[in-house]
């Protein structure tokens, strides 16, 4: 799928949560701004939040931001009620927001433990529910998860976060067999490493340099690559799918 605008979302209201900064969720802002798309950008630093919206608005002037902690009930209601109220029915919700980490399971504290799950799990679950109490409504609506290859690939130190992205795999299916009978489609990509600036910024070098070793293109992933697959799940391209976990990468490990 190439990075040409062919129109897929023209005038669908999108929501992408994590979407200030250089990662999957800014690339799939970017691409769906340029399918046509009414963009809302969500995230919990306003400064970055800004800064976002400024550099899309070079593309189109649909592009919206709203401030949200995805561990906060509250937050997560005043984000949907908001842009149903002020910009329009909600058509795609892309549950970007995801937190990391590595520790060994014997040295895991259970606020790292809950930290994790709460923000990459139940975070994604509290905008899923959200979206689907409207999308069920109204009969229409797509849903689409980022999980991680980590969920299906063993890895040292990442236990919570494979855990966590795990669980959005199957929350995915579960919650993709309830909207079907709706209208609503549920699916989840699930992501091999894709590099951008922060990662560079706090990663393990050696353990970078080994990730890309292991991948067959012998490189990393770059964000719109991962944010094209997200742009084809959430068009009518993808009217057929629901409850799928799309890998984008190998599962050589």
């Amino acid at each position: 799928m190439s990075s040409k605008n062919t129109g897929l979302l023209v005038d669908k209201v999108v929501v992408i949560t994590a979407a200030a900064g250089a990662g999957i969720g800014f690339a799939t802002a970017k691409r769906a701004l340029q399918e046509g798309a009414i963009v809302v950008l969500s995230d919990t630093h306003d400064g970055r939040l800004s800064s976002a919206r400024s550099q899309l608005l070079e593309i189109s002037p649909d592009v919206h931001s709203r401030r949200c902690d995805v561990t906060s009930q509250t937050d997560v209601d005043s984000l949907f009620e908001s842009v149903e109220d002020t910009i329009g029915p909600i058509d795609v919700l892309v549950n970007n927001a995801g937190l990391g980490g590595s520790s060994s399971l014997v040295d895991m504290s259970d606020e790292e433990w809950n930290r994790v799950l709460d923000v990459s799990l139940t975070g994604t679950f509290r905008c899923t529910r959200a979206a689907m109490t409207l999308m069920c409504g109204r009969g229409s609506g797509v849903i689409v998860n980022v999980s991680s290859v980590t969920a299906w690939r063993a890895e040292s130190g990442q236990s919570h976060y494979a855990a966590a992205k795990a669980g959005v795999m199957a929350l995915t299916r579960s919650a993709a067999m309830e909207a079907a009978p709706h209208g609503v489609r549920v699916n989840a990509i699930a992501p091999t490493l894709a590099m951008h600036p922060f990662i560079e910024k706090v990663a393990d070098p050696e353990v970078l340099a080994h990730w890309i070793s292991v991948q067959p293109q012998q490189r990393a992933a770059e964000p719109r690559e991962m944010a094209n697959v997200i742009i084809f799940l959430s068009s009518d391209l993808a009217s057929y799918m629901t409850g799928e976990i799309v890998s984008v990468g190998s599962q050589k490990a």
